[in-house]
């Protein structure tokens, strides 16, 4: 068998494969443009905005398609769902509002288009929390004895 050469690497034919085995591209830019996004969202939604509806939001991630054409906005917030759901409206209300204002302080040719959603990771860790510390002072309470003893072994 024949083997390549490429840029001084010997190759063996069975290995070329893996030279055009493609990984997903990581998008550098589309990270700093979703943290820059983020953090300008942080500033107008907190001293431009006036909406009634957006109380005080945590925006937890932002996450921008490769073309740089729509950008996820990930929110969270306390309260209930009815809450939750009229923050939402209000947010994608003012979407067109906030977009222009990111125009203004970006230096980009095109704004992403912007998409809210609420974040309920937050939630279900703060729940998932509140079951293990149910679980170990329920433990605690028993004494330990709900936790199955190992044996053991006896060496032959």
């Amino acid at each position: 068998m024949r083997d390549l050469a490429l840029e001084g690497v010997i190759l063996h034919p069975s290995a070329f494969i893996l030279l055009f085995w493609r990984m997903p591209k990581d998008y550098p830019r589309s990270r700093r443009i979703a943290e820059q996004v983020q953090r300008e969202l942080v500033d107008i939604i907190r001293l431009e905005l006036k909406d009634p509806r957006v109380g005080l939001i945590t925006i937890t991630d932002v996450e921008v398609t490769p073309d740089h054409g729509l950008a996820t906005v990930f929110f969270t917030l306390l309260g209930d769902q009815s809450t939750i759901d009229e923050a939402t409206l209000g947010l994608q209300h003012a979407a067109g509002f906030l977009r222009s204002q990111l125009a203004r302080r970006f230096e980009m040719r095109r704004v992403p288009q912007l998409r809210f959603v609420y974040d309920a990771s937050v939630e279900r860790g703060m729940r998932l929390s509140q079951l293990i510390d149910a679980a170990v002072a329920d433990d605690a309470r028993h004494g330990g004895a709900s936790r199955p003893r190992r044996r053991k072994r006896s060496s032959s």
